[in-house]
């Protein structure tokens, strides 16, 4: 299966490269605006090399882009820059594989993810990623907990992207460390509370779904401007990022799969309620 690795410098050579050609410029001739040679501009824009800030500028201004796009493609070449302090303090605990999902995430327009085993961390609530990070064993559970309620944000945002989840009931009985009904009964009510939060949608994929099989975990994005919709992976040892069209159109259309079984949002909610209400009776046992 052919695939591409999007990292923050390919996006931005990508977003050059549209910009240019929309902006009818050739490769040379944005070579003789920066003063340097035509190669290096096909290495910039192929993401091979990275490029200065102030040649970024120089290329907006060249292209007649201002406003809120320049500012956004600028936010975009400081992240490719790894502009230092960007990732430092309490932010550095975030592995260097999915620094480029965080930039992205609240540029989205639309993000789409299947979770099949664990509550995605933007849903998770502070007592489940406490729990989580605890059982990891992690050395600064603080710094974990600040960046994920970090990732929070997204759904504050003047225009948030439509954030559809699609959790698998296994997700809502598998507590991190095991069986913790003040946990999970906690997680729930965090669910059903961001359910009423504009533009974030989910639903519950029940064990009586009709599917042949469930695909492991993913995450779909998708972009208003031009930069590509990806999709992105995790597995243990880092995270991958798939941009290739073919592959691209197998998760959607996996994910189209798992839409189809999953609960309504009604039905979601009033599942979730249920769950709560055996959690309650749980706790009280």
């Amino acid at each position: 299966m052919a695939s591409t690795v999007t990292s923050r410098r390919k996006q931005l050579g990508n977003e050059l490269r549209h910009a240019r050609l929309a902006a009818k410029m050739t490769q040379q001739q944005v070579a003789e605006v920066l003063g340097c040679t035509q190669g290096k501009v096909n290495k910039i824009e192929s993401g091979a090399v990275g490029v200065k800030l102030g040649d970024v500028r120089t290329m907006l201004e060249a292209f007649g882009i201002n406003g809120d796009e320049s500012e956004a493609l600028m936010s975009l070449a400081r992240a490719a820059a790894g502009q230092r302090g960007a990732w430092s303090g309490y932010r550095s605990v975030v592995p260097h594989w999915f620094r480029t999902f965080t930039d992205l995430e609240p540029a989205a327009v639309e993000i789409m993810t299947w979770h099949g085993e664990r509550i995605p961390g933007p849903l998770q609530s502070e007592h489940y990623m406490l729990k989580q990070f605890t059982e990891f064993g992690a050395t600064d559970v603080t710094s974990l907990v600040r960046n994920r309620l970090d990732r929070k944000s997204v759904f504050d945002q003047p225009q948030p992207p439509y954030y559809r989840f699609i959790i698998s009931e296994a997700a809502l009985h598998r507590a991190p460390g095991g069986r913790a009904p003040a946990v999970m009964l906690d997680q729930i009510e965090h669910l059903l509370e961001l359910d009423r939060r504009q533009r974030v949608y989910i639903h519950v994929l029940p064990f009586g779904a009709r599917l042949a099989a469930v695909p492991n975990d993913f995450t779909i994005m998708r972009f208003p401007d031009r930069t590509r919709d990806f999709v992105y992976i995790e597995h243990s040892a880092g995270g991958i990022y798939l941009d290739d069209q073919k592959d691209f159109q197998l998760f959607v259309d996996a994910w189209d799969r798992l839409r189809g079984a999953a609960l309504e949002r009604q039905e979601t909610r009033e599942f979730l309620k249920n769950m709560a209400d055996q959690y309650r009776v749980a706790m009280g046992a």
